[in-house]
């Protein structure tokens, strides 16, 4: 938020205290440009309270405003009812474009979880979008001041790896760890996921393979905690978990995601086992039919199991594990998850027996669920049947689209277009439809456009070459516009870590480029006698857009 909106807000609020004695929060708001540059309904807020009409009420708090805010502002004006309508002077808004900005999260350990894919499978548009979504709420975070730690989970034990286990053991005839040898390197990752659709279609279909994929799960525990490296059945596991690993890290390398540490299930799973068998004493967790389960029906919620009755943990206990050695290594003020919303309910249950034993961990967590990632068209999807849309695929069909678009070949500008599709959409329980086509337009709201925006006013830039000091003085109407919506970027950042909503940010940078476009349309920069000014205008517009592309995690070049 900028600085001279608190410093508006405050002397609303100490001139409320003034005259009528009474203390009020003031929360200014953006009216159309017409009405002035902030207003607030705060007359409208005392009216009852005062007994008094509203209209006298903002009368009375205007002739104090001019006092309180001098030069600070032109004019105060009452509309409606009575609204306040305040406009900035000039000197006020070119400070506010140029203020450095705040950070309020100073001091403050922030976690965020997010992507959280699954060994022995490959990534799909959902982990996808959830690395994108992720990355720019831990943007905000760290924009806002505060400690960010960026962290990954996933499932390296547990039954879907006990299932492509039995798979692979099935192809390479045994347990043969030199056969592995075969697989080419970059088939990795799809030679793991066809195993996990064989080996669920075999479980799903045939009785004789349940027993048998119970058995390797046991076993696969076993390696684990007992650290075994050297038996062939654990250099197969082990071997493959690895290639899980460099496949994930090499997409995150590809869309420039970085994590700070990935918690696998082996890790948390005893953690979590541990605790909820501490628990299990105390009266948190109770005994049933053999296995430890949670009841939430006297919280609203359902009662879930813990740990099954063959003593292996689910996933609940692995979550509790993960929120234990997250609260343990950080002690965060705020830990952020983000899942798909199938989880919700899930882990709602899960925060819900943490909340009894460790409050603090459960009540500073957040988790944020989204709707699944569709291509336009495409039908219903699904891991097990291995008709899944991937985490490359994305890709691959804004490159493709891009390509017909622009002929050019431009990994950078297929990026940029996929994840501003992703993170424009409004974060919700709906699913997402991504349309290549629409993602890599130049028209209209999209990454493409926004890069375009930014190279165009570099090169404004770039033919001015070296200015005179000159001051945003004078303004006139267009440059005022222009500069008005400028100084909007810090308020629409806070809403948007405020909200964890970076939609918002998109928005806000589409509308910017509008204005823009508008003012270069009338206005010209390069040999006008206001050049030196303008040049100032396009600079401060060039970083915003920049500085919010960067947010979003897409690159802003200077040419395109």
């Amino acid at each position: 938020m900028g600085v001279m909106k608190q410093e508006i807000e405050q002397a609303i609020a100490v001139a409320v205290k003034d005259v009528f004695g009474i203390n009020v929060a003031v929360e200014l708001t953006r009216p159309d440009e017409q009405f002035g540059d902030y207003a607030t309904n705060v007359a409208l807020q005392l009216s009852k309270q005062l007994g008094k009409n509203p209209r006298e009420i903002a009368e009375q708090l205007a002739e104090k405003l001019r006092v309180h805010l001098g030069d600070t502002i032109s004019d105060v004006q009452i509309a409606g009812p009575g609204f306040l309508n305040i406009t900035l002077s000039d000197a006020a808004l070119v400070d506010m474009a140029t203020a450095k900005p705040l950070q309020p999260l100073v001091g403050q350990t922030v976690v965020v979880e997010y992507s959280d894919p699954s060994a022995f499978k490959v990534l799909h548009a959902g982990h996808f979008y959830t690395s994108v979504v992720g990355d720019t709420i831990a943007n905000l975070f760290e924009n806002a001041g505060a400690t960010v730690h960026r962290v990954n989970f996933g499932g390296d034990v547990g039954r879907h790896v006990a299932i492509t286990m039995w798979a692979i053991l099935h192809e390479l005839g045994g347990e043969h760890p030199e056969k592995l040898a075969d697989v080419p390197q970059d088939q990795h990752a799809d030679w793991m996921s066809a195993r996990y659709v064989e080996g669920n279609t075999a479980f799903e279909e045939n009785d004789d393979v349940k027993p048998e994929v119970i058995e390797l799960n046991k076993r696969i525990y076993q390696v684990v905690n007992d650290n075994d490296h050297d038996s062939p059945f654990a250099q197969v596991y082990w071997t493959c978990r690895q290639w899980s690993y460099d496949y994930f890290d090499a997409f995150y390398a590809r869309i420039g995601t970085k994590f700070e540490k990935y918690y696998p299930e082996s890790i948390t799973a005893p953690v979590g086992l541990r605790v909820v068998r501490e628990q299990l004493s105390k009266g948190v967790y109770k005994e049933s039919d053999g296995a430890v389960v949670f009841e939430g029906e006297p919280f609203g919620l359902h009662t879930r199991v813990f740990i099954n009755s063959q003593g292996l943990p689910t996933y609940e206990a692995k979550d509790v594990g993960l929120i234990t050695l997250k609260w343990n290594e950080y002690h965060y003020d705020r830990s952020i998850i983000l899942t798909d919303y199938s989880q919700a309910n899930y882990l709602e249950v899960v925060l819900k027996s943490v909340d009894q034993f460790a409050s603090d961990a459960a009540e500073r967590t957040t988790h944020i669920p989204h709707g699944m990632v569709k291509l336009r068209g495409a039908v219903k999807m699904s891991s097990r049947k291995g008709n899944i849309f991937r985490a490359v695929d994305v890709i691959e069909s804004a490159k493709e689209a891009n390509k017909k678009a622009t002929g050019r070949d431009d990994e950078h500008a297929a990026l940029g277009a996929v994840k501003y599709a992703f993170v424009k959409q409004r974060i919700s329980p709906e699913d997402l439809i991504y349309d290549p086509d629409e993602s890599v337009s130049l028209e209209g709201n999209s990454g493409p456009y926004l890069q375009y925006a930014h190279a165009r006013a570099r090169s404004i830039l770039a033919k001015a070459g070296e200015q005179k000091s000159g001051g945003l003085n004078g303004l006139q109407p267009d440059e005022r516009t222009l500069l008005r919506k400028i100084t909007e970027y810090p308020e629409v950042v806070q809403k948007a870590t405020n909200e964890l909503m970076p939609h918002h940010i998109c928005t806000y940078l589409y509308e910017l480029a509008q204005v823009f476009n508008r003012f270069y349309e009338h206005n010209r920069v390069i040999g006008d006698e206001r050049e030196a000014a303008r040049v100032q205008l396009v600079q401060h517009y060039a970083d915003t857009l920049k500085n919010g592309l960067g947010l979003l995690g897409i690159m802003a070049p200077d040419r395109m």
